[in-house]
């Protein structure tokens, strides 16, 4: 693990904002959506539930869990994203790595969404510090490839009955996976990298080249 995980900042105080703006763009955004500000506002009391019924901790709860301000030189956490099914892309500077940034966590939500659907959710941010740390040891500063986000109860059903590999309770489901590839990079090498970590589940696709990516319970395929 790499140090404490930093706090939720809904309002960043003028200094913060100041150095994030420093590092680069807080949020860009290649398609536009309704105000973020209003559904960070939302997530962030909203309570949602996964299709075993188990109850999936609010934005607020979320951030809750991982607590704790990092040091005060930490760097920013910036993410892009191109989603391969949307067309859409996002630069996210998602943490001041003290801090998150409900704004981008919302506009994370909002691209991770069931393209299917249309529905949000939630994404747990650790998933996203997990993805940090893997372009980190990659050492490329690269858009990850979004395959697969959030998938609403409808479409993992619908996936299931095409597939017998989709899991009945797909972490998807929760917020709490990601299938990508990192542009330019080999994705079996990836895979091998989210497995030294060693924080989740991973699973390489080798014929899709993709690697799933999970925070839940640490096992691989």
């Amino acid at each position: 693990m790499l140090g404490r995980k930093p706090r939720l900042a809904s309002q960043p105080s003028p200094d913060r904002r100041r150095f994030l703006l420093r590092a680069g763009t807080l949020c860009v955004v290649a398609s536009n959506f309704p105000s973020l500000r209003s559904f960070a506002a939302a997530t962030a009391t909203a309570t949602d539930r996964g299709e075993a019924g188990a109850t999936v901790p609010d934005a607020t709860s979320a951030i809750g869990r991982a607590s704790g301000a990092g040091p005060a030189s930490a760097a920013p956490k910036v993410l892009r994203f191109v989603h391969t099914h949307t067309g859409e892309t996002l630069t996210a500077a998602y943490s001041d790595g003290s801090a998150y940034d409900a704004e981008c966590l919302a506009a994370v939500n909002h691209l991770l969404r069931d393209f299917r659907t249309d529905e949000m959710h939630v994404i747990d941010p650790a998933l996203l510090d997990l993805l940090y740390d893997l372009q980190v040891r990659a050492g490329r500063d690269a858009a990850y490839e979004i395959i697969s986000g959030y998938r609403s109860p409808a479409t993992n059903a619908m996936l299931r009955r095409q597939s017998p590999g989709v899991a009945e309770h797909s972490q998807h489901l929760l917020g709490k996976a990601i299938d990508v590839r990192l542009a330019g990079f080999p994705t079996k090498t990836l895979g091998e990298h989210a497995r030294t970590l060693a924080r989740g589940g991973v699973g390489f696709y080798e014929r899709s080249d993709f690697v799933h990516i999970d925070t839940g319970r640490v096992r691989f395929w």
